[in-house]
Parts: C-alpha cells; sequence; structure tokens
C-alpha cells in the first residue's frame, strides 16, 4: 500500500467541524488552543458555535480548515501511532496546502495560522467587493480545454482564467466580474453548466497580484524545513522537499491555477498511490479521489471514529 494524505480547502468549512475531535483527544485540544493562541481570538468558539456567515469569512475559513486537519493529524499519531511519516506524499487543496505543510512540519501551526489569517485578508484586499467573480463549470463536457476557451471569450472584458481544474466535469473559473459572466455565456455555449460562486474575492488569478506580493514578504521571515513527505504542489502538480521552492510555490499558488487533476493523476500513475485519505473537514477531495483514481482507496478522517478505523486498517 502507498498511501497519499490530503487535505481540503475552502468550501468544507460547517459549523461544529472539529468539535468531536477537540472532546475525544487532549493532542486535538492542543491544537486548537494553539491556533487561538496564534490569532488572538476564540477561532475554536466560532468553529463549534457559528455564525455560518462569520466562519465562512476568507480569514476564519482558511485558518480553521487547517486547525481541524491538523487536529485530526495529531490525533492520529498521538492516539493511534500513525505519524505524517506514513505517507509517501501529502497534497492540500489551495489553502489546504499549508495545512498539508502543517502536518508534515515544514511550518510550525502557529506561523501556518498566522499566515493563513494574512492571506485570507490579504485575498479580501486584492479586489474590492463585487468586482471579482469565479465559476464552476461542471457537467460531462467540463474539461479544461472547454474551460479554457471560456475563460479566453471572456478575457474580452477583463481578466479570465482558469483557476481550479479539480477534475474532468468539475473547473473552475476566475477573474474579472464582467470577464467571467462572458465566460459564463460561452461556457453555456460550448455545452457546460455554468454556477456563480458565492466567493468575495477572485481566487487564483491575476487580480491576486496584490496579495501574491503580500504573502511574498510574509513567507520570506518564515522558517520552513523540509517536510515529513513530499509535498505535492499546487501550481506544478509535482512533489518536491525543498524548502526555498515551495517558499516561491506557496507565493505563485495565489495567482497560480490549482492543478490538482494533474496533481491525483501524478500520484495514482508516476506515484504509484494506491490509498488516500483526506484529513480534516468534510469529504470532496475523496469524491474527488473516487472519480480520477476509481482503483485506489479513498477515505476521509473526520471523525474519531474515522481516525480509529483508518488506524486499524494499516
Amino acid at each position: 500500500m502507498t498511501l497519499a494524505l490530503l487535505f481540503p480547502g475552502q468550501g468544507s468549512q460547517a459549523v461544529g467541524m472539529g468539535v468531536e475531535l477537540a472532546e475525544a483527544f487532549a493532542s486535538a485540544r492542543a491544537v486548537f488552543e494553539e491556533v487561538d493562541d496564534a490569532l488572538g481570538q476564540s477561532l475554536f468558539k466560532l468553529m463549534r458555535e457559528g455564525p455560518i456567515e462569520d466562519l465562512t469569512l476568507t480569514e476564519n475559513a482558511q485558518p480553521a480548515l487547517m486547525a481541524v486537519s491538523v487536529a485530526a493529524m495529531r490525533a492520529l499519531s498521538a492516539e493511534f501511532g500513525v505519524s505524517i511519516s506514513r505517507a509517501a506524499f501529502v497534497a492540500g487543496h489551495s489553502l489546504g496546502e499549508y495545512a498539508a505543510l502543517a502536518a508534515a512540519e515544514a511550518i510550525s501551526l502557529t506561523d501556518t495560522a498566522r499566515l493563513l489569517r494574512l492571506r485570507g485578508q490579504a485575498m479580501q484586499r486584492a479586489v474590492p467587493v463585487g468586482e471579482g467573480a469565479m465559476a464552476s463549470l461542471i457537467g460531462p463536457k467540463s474539461d479544461v480545454a472547454l474551460a479554457e476557451a471560456a475563460a479566453e471569450a471572456g478575457s474580452a472584458a477583463g481578466v479570465c482564467v482558469v483557476a481550479n481544474d479539480n477534475n474532468a466535469g468539475n473547473v473552475v473559473i476566475s477573474g474579472a466580474k464582467a470577464a467571467v459572466d462572458l465566460a459564463i455565456a460561452k461556457a453555456k455555449e460550448l455545452g457546460a453548466r455554468a454556477i456563480p460562486l458565492n466567493i468575495s474575492a477572485p481566487f487564483h488569478c491575476p487580480l491576486m497580484r496584490p496579495a501574491a506580493d503580500e504573502m511574498a514578504e510574509a513567507l520570506a521571515e518564515t522558517i520552513i524545513l523540509p517536510p515529513k513527505a513530499p509535498i505535492i504542489a499546487n501550481v506544478t502538480a509535482r512533489p518536491t522537499l525543498d524548502p526555498e521552492l515551495i517558499r516561491q510555490l506557496l507565493v505563485d499558488q495565489v495567482t497560480g491555477r490549482v492543478r490538482w487533476r494533474e496533481s491525483m493523476e501524478w500520484l495514482a500513475g508516476e506515484g504509484g498511490v494506491t490509498r488516500f485519505a483526506e484529513v480534516g473537514a468534510g469529504k470532496v477531495l475523496t469524491g474527488i479521489a473516487k472519480r480520477i483514481a476509481p482503483d485506489a482507496e479513498a477515505a476521509a478522517l473526520g471523525l474519531p471514529a474515522d481516525l480509529e478505523a483508518f488506524a486499524k486498517s494499516l
């Protein structure tokens, strides 16, 4: 068995996430306490009680989702003896890349929480609310080629690019609102379903350059160590252990495409991965793994029972 651990991104947040982990495991509680201390707020109280509107704010959702992932990983190690070194690779979707690096001990938990808080704030500052947009192109015809054609058509009205290549049938475009609106019309003309996303900023597109510059400054001052397992970078879909390359790729990721489909194909192909485990909130990446690599096992590890069952199966 060759194992890859996956870490979810924004959209997997829900009120109550992490609560059962905290109630069951001291190691998980310690993670939430450290994140609260790092941020100077009771983020875990917001995670436990809501409201969902506040939890979904980018500057809250990003560190909160990371905290759940790291809490689950720490509990898996402390309570069940399954350390990050059991994984051949780690990978995280967008902000999940930070969770993967924290879980793999490349960046400290405190630094990761602060970086994600800044990342969320910087992304929001980069483009005023209402000026940017994102849309998900779904359906059997919605591959990256169709999305690129739609984005190219939208570019007549402003910045518009493919932001997330999640899997065949699920590709996200991002950019200026007028450009994305034009791209949506083109995508429908080409036979895709296009759903505008309820987001506060156009992530993973060139309009995020001011946020990338802010992250470059913050990351330049951050200690990054070689991760305990190679990380598959979003923007290259290839593994690395090099701290300086990781630093640069985290900057590039702010404006660059999340190449998740390619990452999963590499893991299941050249990487030889036969088992995927999604560590943290939700099951989005588990579903994608099952579609891209149907011969591999895939499971979500977000609750105490999930961790126990997973540990027993190894």
